[in-house]
């Protein structure tokens, strides 16, 4: 079992490993006290008087465990590794800088918007904003919800939002999340390809050296839209870097 165990976690592509494990170690550490949860959450006045610059990192993997909270963080978790995997191996396989760059984009708003909101945590807004941008690059695809209940994938956050209303009353952090989602999908997708924009996101050559390109990947869950009108799809997922026009690939089954 512990080698099944191992093989899968081996298994994971490397940048949702990452993010997986950071998100399973810190609430672990924080549920057996081995640090003060003030520690980890994202305070204005201790991130810039204080200068305690950890804590955009921190509060983006910390999450307080308990029996209220513990079901809510497991939901997380398995969100995070799904669609954050079928990502980084769908549109983004052999593309690890422009995914995390993707990433990089999504933290760096959310943290922004919970300074000025006041948002403590960041893990809810930003599973959601990366389930967003699956959701819109497979916009038709039947996924499964509670209950054997089936719909298109373009539903799936704004369903979770209304159960998180229902159920515990929020949603404000998962609406954060949909609109972050959406500027990034707007910006890299659809303000360049429907309405012939420029394009305002391009990743960082840095990203580049230390994230090379991999060829000979094949991309399956989702694809970047076609542009309106039939023209050639532009490069999907960035700038820079030795890149290819992507297939469709096949999409796999939820």
């Amino acid at each position: 079992m512990a080698g099944d165990l191992g093989d899968w976690y081996r298994s994971i592509p490397l940048i949702t490993r990452y993010w997986f494990t950071l998100s399973v170690v810190f609430p672990l550490l924080g549920r057996f006290g081995l640090f003060s949860p003030k520690l980890m959450v994202l305070y204005w006045e201790w991130l810039f008087h204080k200068f305690q610059i950890w804590r955009p990192f921190t509060a983006l993997v910390y999450y307080p465990i308990s029996p209220q909270t513990g079901f809510h963080y497991l939901i997380n978790l398995y969100f995070l590794y799904s669609y954050s995997n079928r990502l980084e191996t769908g549109l983004f396989d052999g593309r690890p800088a422009d995914f995390l760059f993707m990433l990089t984009f999504l933290w760096g708003c959310l943290v922004a918007i919970g300074l000025l909101a006041e948002i403590l945590l960041l893990m809810d807004p930003m599973v959601v904003a990366v389930l967003y941008v699956w959701c819109q690059l497979n916009r038709d695809q039947i996924v499964s919800f509670w209950f054997g209940t089936q719909f298109k994938a373009m539903y799936l956050p704004w369903i979770l939002l209304a159960f998180n209303m229902i159920l515990k009353g929020g949603g404000f952090s998962e609406l954060i999340g949909i609109l972050v989602g959406h500027l990034y999908f707007f910006l890299m997708f659809k303000y360049p390809q429907d309405f012939g924009g420029r394009q305002f996101l391009s990743t960082p050559q840095f990203m580049y050296r230390w994230l090379p390109n991999r060829r000979g990947a094949v991309a399956g869950f989702g694809v970047a839209p076609q542009p309106r009108g039939g023209g050639p799809p532009p490069d999907d997922g960035g700038g820079g870097g030795a890149r290819h026009r992507w297939g469709q690939g096949n999409v796999l089954g939820n």
